[in-house]
Parts: structure tokens; C-alpha cells; sequence
């Protein structure tokens, strides 16, 4: 599957089955993933796999978190997938390279899985919310106080074959403008020409 194909074929697929990947063929992927652009190649970031009965402790801290009459519905979400890839962020504190940047490195390579695993037959769905970073969270993943979780990218083989068809690019030059220089005055002005933007 090229890039092109893989990139307007994949979707977030909800209902998600075994097989999943094995931790060889996750670190196999992770590992051409990890290429994305990344300044400084800090890897500002870790994966913790949940899957099996690991999924069950991790579905109790959910509950741990919900609302009042809603803690079965919380657990059962660490069931939608056979495995739950947690993203932990680590930035580097002080660094040259600012934190937004390295959020930036993260969220690259994240994409980067998605569609590598999409290229495998696999589906996956990113996952967010506000369980994500609380404290029963946090003390299941033996987090350190600097880092935080950014999500779970749930994973596995699609339930049901989907013939989507792909996905149509949409018209976005009117989100991309030119910089161009007015000419520029004599030298005798003092002045440079001031930057004007065209579209």
C-alpha cells in the first residue's frame, strides 16, 4: 500500500477484534514510526501495551473516575480493543527544544503508527478523555511526576469489512497565502520594504 492510498483509506475504526499486533510486530512498526520528523531526536515519548487481563485493572481505574451510576460503562471501555497502546508523553524540561515542539515529535509519530498499522490490516482509533491522566491512571502506569498520558490508540482487526470508498481531498488553497516584498525603496529612503502578505 503506498502512502498516498493508506493515508485516504484509513479510518478510526470503532469495533475492534484479535488479532492484534504482537510486541515484536509493535516495536517492529514503532521502530519505522519513530522515523517522523522529531528535532533533536529526543523521542520525548513511551508506549505501555494493554492488553489481556491487564485491560481489566485498567478499566477498574476508569471506573474508579466516573460518574455517579456510570462506573460499569467506564470499565467496559478498556474492552473495546484487544490492545490499548498508552501514549505517555515525556518532555525534556530545559531543553533547547521547546515542549510544544516535542508535543509536536509525539503527535507526528503517532500518526505515523496509524497508518503503518492501517498498511498491516489493522484498524485502530485514537482515544482520549478524562480518565487519561488522573490519578488511579497514573499510579496503574507508574508514571513519573514529569510525564503524562496523552491517550490510547485502541487496536486490532476491524469487526466488519468496511468498502469505504476514499476519501475525497478537499479544496484548501484558501488556507495557503504566498509572502511577497513590496519593491524595494532607494537606499537614500533608509527603509527596507515591509513584508505584505498575497494571496
Amino acid at each position: 500500500m503506498d502512502v498516498l492510498t493508506a493515508i485516504l483509506t484509513r479510518r478510526s475504526e470503532r469495533s475492534l477484534v484479535e488479532p492484534a499486533p504482537s510486541a515484536g510486530e509493535f516495536a517492529e512498526l514503532l521502530a519505522v514510526a519513530a522515523t517522523a520528523p522529531d528535532h533533536g531526536q529526543l523521542r520525548p515519548w513511551r508506549w505501555i501495551l494493554v492488553r489481556d487481563a491487564d485491560r481489566d485493572a485498567l478499566g477498574a481505574c476508569f471506573a474508579a473516575g466516573a460518574e455517579a451510576g456510570r462506573a460499569a460503562e467506564a470499565a467496559a471501555k478498556a474492552h473495546r480493543a484487544p490492545l490499548l497502546a498508552t501514549l505517555v508523553f515525556q518532555p525534556r524540561a530545559g531543553h533547547r527544544v521547546p515542549e510544544w515542539e516535542q508535543l509536536a515529535a509525539t503527535s507526528l509519530m503517532n500518526h505515523a503508527m496509524m497508518l503503518l498499522l492501517h498498511s498491516r490490516g489493522y484498524g485502530s482509533i485514537w482515544r482520549t478523555g478524562a480518565f487519561a491522566d488522573s490519578v488511579p491512571v497514573r499510579d496503574l502506569l507508574g508514571l513519573h511526576p514529569q510525564e503524562r498520558t496523552l491517550g490510547w490508540l485502541y487496536i486490532g482487526s476491524p469487526l466488519h469489512e468496511r468498502a469505504l470508498p476514499p476519501r475525497t481531498p478537499q479544496d484548501l488553497t484558501g488556507k495557503v497565502t504566498s509572502l511577497a516584498r513590496r519593491p524595494e525603496p532607494s537606499m537614500a529612503g533608509g527603509h527596507l520594504g515591509s513584508p505584505s502578505v498575497q494571496r
